[in-house]
């Protein structure tokens, strides 16, 4: 039994988006991991509004 040509073009897609997809993810996860946290300071008199918390940031 052999897997038509469309068939292998379409789960080869599929597979590479999946790929990519994860891929972005680890990528993103990393980077919030190694970004500085420190670096953003919520304001104390507005909910939702960020500033540095240092000048050098």
């Amino acid at each position: 039994m052999t897997i038509e040509r469309p068939r292998v073009l379409a789960i080869s897609t599929a597979l590479l988006v999946v790929v990519i997809f994860a891929a972005a993810n680890i990528h993103l996860v990393s980077v919030s991991l190694s970004s500085q946290p420190n670096c953003v300071e919520i304001a104390k008199e507005g909910a939702g509004t960020y500033h540095p918390a240092k000048p050098s940031c």
